[in-house]
């Protein structure tokens, strides 16, 4: 069973959207009765992304100067390491999101559900709620090419968890600018992974991602 959770949020220059993606973590995590650990990692941030978790006394800050999401990615997965060092690594839950992404209420509850039941990572899917920054074509050539699924093919940073003992067996995140949760993902094969769509968060389509080659740029591209 799960005794412990910790969350990784990766930030680049996100004081406008992080407030949001927290309070959504943190209603989240009211839900479930083991500790929580929020970790926020401020990756060469020059806004006021700081001043924002320091207004989150429940949320821990890391600091990394690498402009790389699977940097980021690793630097929080250690710092919860850290935090659950006297637990099992199989009855801790590591979980990612990003900070430009809303979590619905039940995101970790059937996360830690989930492994439960045996499994040892989750692969979701995402939604846009808000396309105004596109064209209507934009969000018609989306709808048609994303298929949120039950056994769906998708892999989002953004809506991504494991238990520590399948991230460690795994080599944990790679120091890939783009394409970390995929990298992770296929180092956790011969795992047993859930890809599901019950448990989507909201994301962002705004025209300037962070993350070269990430979620923004898929979008972009359909932009022309």
């Amino acid at each position: 069973m799960i005794d412990r959770v910790g969350v990784v949020i990766p930030a680049h220059n996100e004081e406008a959207l992080l407030p949001a993606c927290l309070e959504s973590v943190l209603r989240s995590s009211a839900r479930i009765d083991v500790p929580v650990r929020v970790v926020v990692v401020l990756d060469r941030c020059t806004d006021q992304t700081r001043a924002v978790v320091r207004q989150y006394r429940e949320v821990q800050a890391v600091d990394v100067i690498a402009r790389n999401v699977g940097v980021a990615r690793a630097a929080g997965a250690r710092a919860v390491l850290r935090w659950a060092r006297w637990s099992r690594p199989d009855a801790v839950w590591l979980a990612t999101t990003d900070a430009d992404t809303t979590v619905p209420p039940a995101w970790l509850r059937r996360q830690v559900d989930y492994a439960a039941r045996g499994w040892d990572a989750f692969a979701g899917t995402v939604t846009v709620s808000d396309w105004s920054d596109h064209h209507v074509d934009v969000q018609r050539a989306w709808t048609a090419s994303y298929k949120p699924v039950d056994g769906h093919d998708h892999v989002h940073g953004a809506n991504f968890g494991c238990t520590v003992a399948a991230y460690l067996r795994a080599g944990g995140w790679a120091p890939l600018a783009s394409d970390e949760d995929v990298a992770l993902l296929a180092a956790l094969s011969g795992r047993r992974v859930l890809r599901s769509a019950a448990n989507p968060v909201v994301t962002s389509a705004r025209r300037a991602p962070r993350a070269v080659g990430g979620f923004g740029d898929t979008v972009r591209e359909l932009a022309g």
